[in-house]
């Protein structure tokens, strides 16, 4: 709807010689008798052009050519607004859109030809995915389903290191457990690896070897087998959400093609970096940030930010545009740092948008679930998958907006009543389908070719319409924002509306043209529903 109109304004400035400088963008007026749409343009422009703002809307509405039969005659309120009412057939014939071409409904072109990235997870391969993990996952992967849907060529990007001190930490845990088992009495440091699949790679890799592994280094065969078992879990993990990548970069390729070493030469060059104390400092604080920055210890290993910058410097020159990132709350300072080098660099940071997650937080019995990585009494992401289901995971992680914690309630998210959200949905999707079957048993099968969509006037289903409608805006708008939970917030919005409508009036009742009419909105409103969870990628079943 928005569309339309916005070519339609669009096309009257051209006829009035003004070429806009200004978004055309349009809000729900606050009081419903205002009309369905209103837009601001006139008073926007009005500045520049030295107008009358009232009297630029009145101007603008005399050169719009519309269909009266589907929109009323608009009118200029308050100091410049420019008010538009859709009619009753131009819901009805949208609605006809809709059932014809359900399976793309939701879906735009907006992003058509932008090569995007999503980089998301990364994770270094030390343990299996936390439920904090899980969150910027679902989150990354939906934000990717988003941008597919508007057009966008995406690629899904997992950035890794299987190098540095938390692998030789990784395999020595591996090799002292192995130890362990061939009956050597062994100090496991407090701050290594605790958990069970520690011990569980190492009795892999006796059964594998037996006893002739003993005097074998921590970063020789013990970090292989556990990195290698360890990234087949978190995939393994990743595919039961339906997460898959497309590319896997291993920062140690930044080292190996000489990208690291081209980097410091290039800050060298620009006077970017110092040597103090053995370390290599990098001047952050005259690009505007709170202090200078350690990019390689004195030990010459190199702090996060070095791979970073190198590595979004590859990703420009692969001419990706834009490039999502997907980060935990703890990299806030660290992007912000990395997107400054990049700006003093010469590259577009407007380019680069990084989105943060805060943290997660298990709630059961009203008591917080404790957890620590190291010490390994946390759960992990499988195992709530295994808990409450890989549906409801995901769902739960999107409902709330990325910038608040969330508390994942067990409790709520294994009830199977309308209180949990996603069961709501998926059961009124669910229930729609009965609702088909059973016509189709009754001998009264929908039969769109000879549906009436204009019989739909009663206020609940006039209501349930316009919303059904909204979808490819609201999935449009998502995608911009990369903010999904306003997604979950519509469908929530239509499934309530359908009950109600439902509860208000009878589908199958004597009147076989209104009935197949509600059949063809029960169907809308089924397409609307799964095409929305499927943005999500949940399932959304037809019986429950």
């Amino acid at each position: 709807m928005k569309n339309y109109l916005r070519e339609k304004v669009a096309f009257s400035l051209k006829s009035l010689g003004i070429s806009p400088d200004v978004t055309i963008s349009f809000e729900k007026p606050r009081q419903p008798e205002h009309g369905d749409l209103t837009t601001n343009v006139a008073m926007l422009l009005a500045r520049s052009l030295k107008r009358n703002p009232r009297q630029l809307a009145s101007e603008i509405i005399a050169h719009l050519e519309i269909d009266p039969a589907l929109i009323d005659q608009p009118e200029a309120a308050g100091p410049g607004f420019i008010n538009f009412r859709f009619t009753d057939r131009f819901y009805h014939h949208q609605l006809g859109q809709l059932l014809a071409h359900e399976g793309s409904f939701g879906r735009s072109t907006i992003g058509k030809g932008k090569k995007t990235m999503v980089e998301f997870v990364s994770a270094n391969p030390t343990g299996p995915l936390t439920v904090g993990h899980g969150r910027g996952a679902v989150f990354g992967d939906t934000v990717a389903n988003l941008l597919e849907w508007t057009g966008h060529d995406v690629t899904r990007e997992y950035y890794f290191n299987n190098a540095g001190r938390q692998m030789r930490v990784l395999g020595d845990s591996v090799r002292l457990r192995y130890l362990e088992i061939l009956g050597q009495a062994v100090t496991f440091p407090e701050d290594y690896y605790q958990g069970a699949y520690i011990k569980d790679i190492a009795q892999h890799l006796y059964d594998q070897h037996g006893s002739t592994l003993s005097d074998e280094q921590p970063e020789g065969r013990f970090k292989e087998q556990a990195e290698r078992e360890i990234f087949a879990e978190i995939k393994g993990t990743l595919k039961r959400l339906g997460i898959e990548f497309q590319s896997f970069y291993n920062e140690n390729s930044l080292y190996e093609t000489g990208k690291i070493k081209l980097i410091i030469e290039t800050f060298r060059e620009k006077s970017l970096v110092y040597d103090k104390e053995g370390a290599l400092w990098l001047r952050t604080e005259q690009l505007g940030r709170e202090k200078d920055k350690v990019i390689v210890k004195s030990t010459g290993e190199p702090t996060y930010r070095l791979p970073d910058i190198a590595y979004h410097v590859d990703k420009f020159r692969r001419g990706f545009d834009p490039m999502i990132d997907i980060f935990g709350s703890d990299h806030i300072e660290e992007s912000l740092d990395v997107l400054a080098v990049l700006k003093v660099l010469g590259y577009d940071t407007d380019k680069v948008k990084v989105l943060i997650h805060q943290f997660v937080t298990i709630v059961q019995d009203g008591e917080t679930v404790k957890m620590s990585t190291r010490k390994a009494n946390y759960i992990t992401l499988d195992e709530l998958i295994a808990e409450v289901g890989a549906d409801v995971v995901r769902y739960f992680f999107l409902m709330r907006s990325m910038t608040g914690h969330l508390n994942f309630d067990l409790d709520l998210a294994k009830q199977h009543s309308d209180e949990n959200p996603v069961y709501y949905l998926q059961y009124a999707h669910a229930r729609i389908a009965s609702i088909l079957r059973n016509a189709e048993q009754a001998g009264r099968r929908y039969v769109p070719q000879t549906v009436q969509l204009e019989l739909l006037k009663m206020p609940e289903e006039v209501s349930l319409i316009k919303t059904l409608l909204l979808l490819p805006e609201v999935v449009e708008s998502c995608g911009i924002s990369c903010e999904p939970h306003h997604l979950a917030e519509y469908l929530h919005n239509v499934a309530a509306l359908f009950h109600r409508f439902y509860h208000e009036h009878k589908v199958l009742g004597d009147d076989f043209e209104l009935s197949n009419a509600r059949l063809g909105l029960c169907e809308a409103t089924r397409v609307v529903l799964r095409n929305g969870l499927a943005v999500f990628g949940i399932s959304a079943p037809v019986q429950m």
